[in-house]
């Protein structure tokens, strides 16, 4: 073989070597990374809402990763497990939390807790952002957001609405409505919004807020009727409902949002790599496909962009919860 042959050859292995170079070594840090499976951990149960979303990102990170990403669900204590699980882990970006709302709502209900959030944890990426409803029983005589506002007027506390637990945002959006509208109802804690749904439906309770992409089946076959999304604009799944922001509460804003977050210390080329791995892989435009008709809105984002964002999530959550009269525990 010639030596510009053999030349040649030693060049094309050469580039080929770098194409496949692992993320965070070609953004600059000095241990390539990742080189071995990366754990998601979930706060939430397998084939939850939010575990199927996490799920499709998971799939997606690995095809672009090029290493396993293995979801690992660690359920209880508010999602707390999970989260302090993630928090104490090496900072190496190996263990990745993929939490919700419920992350900035969980300092607001306990007094204290065995990590600080902005203090023991580093936002990556905020994949996903998911609208919430305001729906009412069939049963109950009102076809849109003025009628059931002017109705529950008329009958101060005497409406009751179900939710997906204490503390829940499904109980602490509606606790913001009622403060901004100076409405009074009684609330009716579930385990979980599906069994809330069962008594909406059958008119035992007479409102719910829930996540859009949860709703929308019982929307469209008309067993709930939709009032108004919980959210500065209207959503492309449900064009005629109007926003709760757009003129009866200006600004009012109550979604869900789905987050990842590394152990604080783990280097910002690591960080920073898997920042742009979740942009592309939300960028997917199967990803795309399977969940924007479903309601969950697919976005890029920056670890500051996602930093800011959980700030005032915080301070929202914590709102909230002094609204609803909620006791830290």
């Amino acid at each position: 073989m010639s030596l510009q042959r053999r030349h040649l050859l030693a060049t094309a292995g050469a580039l080929g070597a770098l194409a496949a170079m692992p993320l965070a070594h070609a953004a600059g840090d000095s241990t390539a990374w990742p080189q071995k499976p990366i754990r998601l951990v979930l706060p939430y149960a397998a084939g939850g809402p939010t575990d199927v979303v996490a799920r499709a990102i998971g799939s997606r990170l690995s095809q672009l990763l090029g290493q396993p990403v293995l979801v690992d669900n660690r359920t209880g204590a508010s999602g707390n497990i999970a989260t302090e699980f993630v928090a104490r882990s090496a900072p190496d970006g190996y263990t990745v939390l993929y939490h919700s709302s419920g992350l900035a709502i969980s300092p607001a209900l306990h007094k204290s807790l065995p990590y600080d959030t902005l203090r023991d944890l580093v936002p990556v990426a905020l994949p996903a952002l998911i609208p919430t409803v305001l729906m009412a029983s069939p049963a109950l005589p009102v076809s849109n957001i003025d009628e059931f506002v002017q109705y529950m007027k008329a009958r101060p506390g005497k409406l009751s609405y179900g939710s997906g637990g204490q503390g829940n945002v499904t109980h602490l959006g509606v606790a913001l409505f009622l403060q901004a509208l100076k409405l009074d109802a009684l609330h009716v804690p579930y385990k979980g919004t599906a069994p809330a749904m069962v008594d909406l439906m059958s008119g035992q309770t007479q409102f719910v807020l829930d996540a859009v992409n949860s709703s929308l089946p019982f929307i469209r076959d008309g067993r709930v009727r939709a009032l108004a999304v919980a959210g500065k604009t209207r959503v492309s799944v449900l064009p005629g409902v109007p926003a709760l922001g757009e003129s009866l509460i200006p600004g009012f804003d109550a979604p869900t949002w789905h987050g990842l977050l590394v152990a604080k210390g783990t280097p910002p080329a690591i960080v920073k790599a898997l920042n742009e791995a979740v942009n592309k892989a939300v960028a997917d435009p199967g990803l795309r496909g399977q969940f924007e008709p479903q309601g969950v809105l697919l976005q890029a984002s920056t670890p500051a962009q996602f930093g800011t964002y959980l700030r005032a999530e915080l301070k929202r959550w914590a709102g909230a919860v002094q609204a609803a009269g909620i006791q830290a525990e």
